[in-house]
């Protein structure tokens, strides 16, 4: 599939089958999520995947948006390996694990599954029902799997700005009038 064809049908899905992803579909999407991109390429993102039964109850309980999925992956980055910002000393491992994320949900996606972005998780909760170490950062959930019966793009998938509403070319001149939109 063409890639910008391949953004827009991406979509967050809400509604999931009990049908399981198969192994070799799932190790497609964690590839995706290894090859990706990442500060001086440290690599910290360190990502579980759910879905034994047992597990996929206690998700559950630190998430009220699994959507009932047969498979969450929750995304986090190894604080001790990624890299921090001189200038400011950023951590930008969200930011890898972000990049990661995304590219897990458009492989995802190029198989014919799909899965929704979910930060709405309680860190400390998740944390102790995982047995998380410290150094090891949540930042997003990717409940996963075959699209459910009547499942669709909400209604606002396709209201995008204009270009011109996010874009700007040397200088962000006018961005105040945006405001007024």
């Amino acid at each position: 599939m063409e890639f910008l064809q391949l953004a827009k049908e991406r979509y967050s899905m809400r509604k999931f089958s009990d049908r399981k992803i198969e192994k070799e579909k799932l190790d497609l999407i964690l590839e995706a999520g290894r090859i990706a991109p990442t500060a001086v390429n440290y690599q910290p993102q360190r990502i579980l995947v759910i879905d034994s039964e047992e597990n996929l109850d206690k998700l559950k309980s630190c998430t009220t948006y699994h959507f009932h999925a047969p498979l969450a992956l929750l995304v986090c980055y190894d604080s001790t390996v990624s890299w921090k910002r001189s200038y400011d000393n950023k951590d930008m491992g969200e930011v890898d694990a972000s990049i990661v994320a995304t590219q897990m949900m458009l492989e995802a996606v190029d198989l014919g599954l799909g899965s929704t972005w979910v930060g709405h998780f309680d860190p400390v909760y998740i944390r102790s029902s995982f047995d998380i170490p410290e150094h090891l950062i949540p930042v997003a959930l990717l409940p996963m799997g075959y699209p459910g019966e009547n499942c669709a793009p909400h209604p606002l998938h396709e209201k995008r700005f204009a270009i011109d509403h996010t874009v700007f070319y040397n200088s962000f001149s006018g961005i105040d009038s945006l405001k007024e939109r």
